[in-house]
Protein backbone atom coordinates (compact mmCIF):
# COMPACT_ATOMS: atom_id res chain seq x y z
CA UNK A 1 0.00 0.00 0.00
CA UNK A 2 2.71 2.30 0.62
CA UNK A 3 4.14 1.90 -2.61
CA UNK A 4 1.10 2.85 -3.98
CA UNK A 5 0.71 6.06 -2.46
CA UNK A 6 4.46 6.95 -2.63
CA UNK A 7 4.16 6.05 -6.66
CA UNK A 8 0.95 8.59 -6.78
CA UNK A 9 3.46 11.93 -6.48
CA UNK A 10 6.26 9.93 -8.21
CA UNK A 11 3.76 9.84 -11.28
CA UNK A 12 2.01 12.78 -11.19
CA UNK A 13 5.81 14.61 -10.77
CA UNK A 14 6.93 12.77 -14.13
CA UNK A 15 3.52 13.39 -15.86
CA UNK A 16 4.66 16.94 -15.05
CA UNK A 17 8.40 16.67 -16.17
CA UNK A 18 6.90 15.18 -19.21
CA UNK A 19 4.00 18.36 -20.62
CA UNK A 20 6.81 20.49 -19.58
CA UNK A 21 9.46 18.97 -21.97
CA UNK A 22 6.94 18.55 -24.83
CA UNK A 23 5.79 21.90 -24.38
CA UNK A 24 7.51 24.23 -22.85
CA UNK A 25 5.83 25.76 -20.19
CA UNK A 26 6.87 26.18 -16.76
CA UNK A 27 5.66 28.34 -13.37
CA UNK A 28 6.84 31.07 -14.86
CA UNK A 29 5.17 31.21 -18.36
CA UNK A 30 1.62 30.57 -16.46
CA UNK A 31 2.42 33.56 -14.29
CA UNK A 32 3.12 35.78 -16.95
CA UNK A 33 0.14 34.61 -19.14
CA UNK A 34 -2.19 34.75 -16.07
CA UNK A 35 -1.56 38.09 -15.15
CA UNK A 36 -1.41 39.37 -19.21
CA UNK A 37 -4.70 37.98 -19.73
CA UNK A 38 -6.12 39.04 -16.52
CA UNK A 39 -4.90 42.78 -17.08
CA UNK A 40 -6.45 42.64 -20.26
CA UNK A 41 -9.70 40.94 -18.80
CA UNK A 42 -10.35 44.05 -16.53
CA UNK A 43 -9.92 46.75 -19.38
CA UNK A 44 -12.18 44.43 -21.25
CA UNK A 45 -15.94 46.23 -21.65
CA UNK A 46 -17.96 43.20 -21.44
CA UNK A 47 -15.77 40.76 -19.05
CA UNK A 48 -14.49 44.02 -16.60
CA UNK A 49 -18.38 45.03 -15.22
CA UNK A 50 -18.43 40.79 -14.61
CA UNK A 51 -14.85 40.65 -12.86
CA UNK A 52 -15.12 43.92 -10.88
CA UNK A 53 -18.38 42.97 -9.13
CA UNK A 54 -16.72 39.74 -7.15
CA UNK A 55 -13.04 40.18 -7.16
CA UNK A 56 -11.73 43.58 -5.22
CA UNK A 57 -8.11 42.08 -4.24
CA UNK A 58 -6.83 40.91 -7.29
CA UNK A 59 -4.02 39.42 -6.20
CA UNK A 60 -5.07 36.60 -4.49
CA UNK A 61 -7.20 35.46 -7.60
CA UNK A 62 -4.04 35.74 -9.53
CA UNK A 63 -2.02 33.17 -7.11
CA UNK A 64 -5.42 31.00 -7.38
CA UNK A 65 -5.84 30.97 -11.02
CA UNK A 66 -1.50 30.61 -11.51
CA UNK A 67 -2.01 27.29 -9.80
CA UNK A 68 -5.51 26.64 -11.12
CA UNK A 69 -3.74 26.88 -14.65
CA UNK A 70 -0.34 24.66 -13.94
CA UNK A 71 -2.81 21.98 -12.80
CA UNK A 72 -4.51 22.10 -15.94
CA UNK A 73 -1.75 22.77 -18.29
CA UNK A 74 0.76 20.37 -16.14
CA UNK A 75 -1.05 18.47 -14.35
CA UNK A 76 0.11 19.65 -10.55
CA UNK A 77 -2.20 19.40 -8.54
CA UNK A 78 -1.20 22.92 -7.33
CA UNK A 79 -5.36 23.88 -7.98
CA UNK A 80 -7.77 22.85 -5.18
CA UNK A 81 -11.49 24.65 -5.58
CA UNK A 82 -14.73 24.11 -7.68
CA UNK A 83 -14.74 26.39 -10.92
CA UNK A 84 -18.59 25.46 -11.85
CA UNK A 85 -19.80 26.91 -8.09
CA UNK A 86 -17.91 29.96 -8.60
CA UNK A 87 -19.14 30.57 -12.01
CA UNK A 88 -22.68 29.16 -12.06
CA UNK A 89 -24.06 32.77 -10.33
CA UNK A 90 -22.52 34.85 -12.57
CA UNK A 91 -24.41 36.59 -15.05
CA UNK A 92 -23.02 35.14 -18.04
CA UNK A 93 -24.08 34.07 -21.67
CA UNK A 94 -22.26 32.62 -25.07
CA UNK A 95 -20.68 36.39 -25.80
CA UNK A 96 -18.67 36.24 -22.91
CA UNK A 97 -17.58 32.93 -23.32
CA UNK A 98 -16.70 33.78 -26.80
CA UNK A 99 -14.89 37.09 -25.62
CA UNK A 100 -12.87 35.25 -22.86
CA UNK A 101 -11.43 32.60 -25.19
CA UNK A 102 -10.57 35.32 -27.85
CA UNK A 103 -8.30 37.59 -25.13
CA UNK A 104 -7.18 34.06 -23.78
CA UNK A 105 -6.31 32.67 -27.26
CA UNK A 106 -4.41 35.89 -28.01
CA UNK A 107 -2.44 36.10 -24.60
CA UNK A 108 -1.56 33.00 -25.22
CA UNK A 109 -0.52 33.23 -28.74
CA UNK A 110 1.74 36.73 -28.01
CA UNK A 111 3.25 34.89 -24.37
CA UNK A 112 3.98 31.37 -25.39
CA UNK A 113 5.91 29.32 -28.32
CA UNK A 114 3.10 27.80 -30.00
CA UNK A 115 3.49 24.79 -28.99
CA UNK A 116 2.78 25.72 -25.47
CA UNK A 117 -0.10 28.14 -26.77
CA UNK A 118 -1.69 25.22 -28.11
CA UNK A 119 -1.53 23.38 -25.15
CA UNK A 120 -3.20 26.83 -23.38
CA UNK A 121 -5.98 27.07 -25.85
CA UNK A 122 -7.30 23.74 -26.35
CA UNK A 123 -7.32 23.46 -22.55
CA UNK A 124 -9.27 26.81 -22.61
CA UNK A 125 -11.85 25.79 -24.81
CA UNK A 126 -12.78 22.69 -23.16
CA UNK A 127 -13.12 24.67 -19.51
CA UNK A 128 -15.44 27.20 -21.53
CA UNK A 129 -17.17 24.51 -23.05
CA UNK A 130 -17.70 22.76 -19.62
CA UNK A 131 -18.30 25.98 -17.43
CA UNK A 132 -21.02 27.34 -20.36
CA UNK A 133 -23.22 24.06 -20.30
CA UNK A 134 -23.11 23.65 -16.73
CA UNK A 135 -24.22 27.12 -16.19
CA UNK A 136 -26.71 26.58 -19.19
CA UNK A 137 -28.05 23.26 -17.44
CA UNK A 138 -28.41 24.78 -13.85
CA UNK A 139 -30.54 27.34 -15.53
CA UNK A 140 -32.56 25.06 -17.17
CA UNK A 141 -31.64 25.86 -20.63
CA UNK A 142 -29.10 24.73 -23.19
CA UNK A 143 -27.06 27.05 -25.27
CA UNK A 144 -28.81 28.03 -28.87
CA UNK A 145 -25.92 26.62 -31.19
CA UNK A 146 -22.72 25.11 -30.92
CA UNK A 147 -20.48 26.19 -27.81
CA UNK A 148 -17.79 28.36 -28.54
CA UNK A 149 -15.61 25.62 -28.99
CA UNK A 150 -17.34 23.29 -30.71
CA UNK A 151 -17.23 26.74 -33.89
CA UNK A 152 -13.60 25.60 -34.48
CA UNK A 153 -13.54 22.92 -36.77
CA UNK A 154 -11.01 20.10 -35.64
CA UNK A 155 -9.39 19.92 -38.89
CA UNK A 156 -8.08 23.92 -37.73
CA UNK A 157 -6.28 22.51 -34.36
CA UNK A 158 -2.87 21.38 -34.36
CA UNK A 159 -2.66 17.40 -35.28
CA UNK A 160 -0.93 16.83 -31.91
CA UNK A 161 -4.04 18.02 -30.09
CA UNK A 162 -6.90 16.46 -32.38
CA UNK A 163 -9.30 13.93 -30.53
CA UNK A 164 -7.96 10.32 -32.36
CA UNK A 165 -9.91 9.73 -34.54
CA UNK A 166 -11.13 5.96 -33.53
CA UNK A 167 -12.86 7.13 -30.35
CA UNK A 168 -14.13 11.01 -32.08
CA UNK A 169 -17.26 10.98 -33.48
CA UNK A 170 -16.51 14.73 -35.46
Amino acid sequence: MNEHIEGGPARRAALTEDLAARTGIDEAMIDRLVRTFYDRVRADPLLAPIFAAKITDWEPHLQRMCAFWSSVALMTGRYHGQPMRMHAPLPVDAPHFDRWLDLFETTAREICPPVAAAHFIERAHRIADSLELGINAGRGSLPKGPGPSRRRPVAARPQSLRPNAATSST
